[in-house]
């Protein structure tokens, strides 16, 4: 669990620069939270998903369908890790509304498997991908406003 909340707290290293700069000039879509919410938000769900892969990786009994749960959860890590510097640090809106939408799918292909070994680590990832869905629009928002 403090692993994941450690792998995604990186995305505060090319974060916390670019707030007070290029992000604070960004023409902003409707509905954008204040900026100190998003870490909390963040701890809270990075907290959710490190229960839901203890919990697969424990109670789920061994076999293909563990596995491929497993290679989906790390696989939308990945986008999820990779997103962060593409928007903050390079600036690439439409490079990252490309990478948020390949995590929103790779989140449902990780629901889907945690649901068939942990029915509870798939309910975990429920907020996180109401949270994506946000995330997405907001990305979206921005690269239309800001393209």
């Amino acid at each position: 669990m403090f692993a994941i909340n450690l792998v995604g707290g990186l995305g505060a290293i090319f974060t916390v620069s670019e707030i007070g700069g290029w992000y604070a000039k960004l023409e902003k879509p409707p509905g954008v939270p204040p900026n100190w919410i998003f870490g909390p938000v963040w701890t809270l769900l990075y907290t959710m998903l490190g229960v839901a892969i203890a919990l697969v990786w424990h109670r789920a009994e061994p076999g293909e369908e563990k596995k491929r749960a497993v290679i989906w959860f790390f696989l939308q890590m990945v986008l999820n890790v990779k997103w962060t510097p593409v928007f903050f640090t390079l600036h690439w809106l439409g490079v990252a509304l490309g990478i948020i939408v390949v995590l929103l799918i790779a989140i449902i292909f990780t629901i889907r498997q945690f649901r068939r070994v942990d029915k509870t680590a798939a309910m975990l990832l429920i907020p996180y991908l109401v949270w994506v869905c946000y995330a997405t629009y907001l990305n979206a928002g921005y690269w239309w406003l800001n393209g």
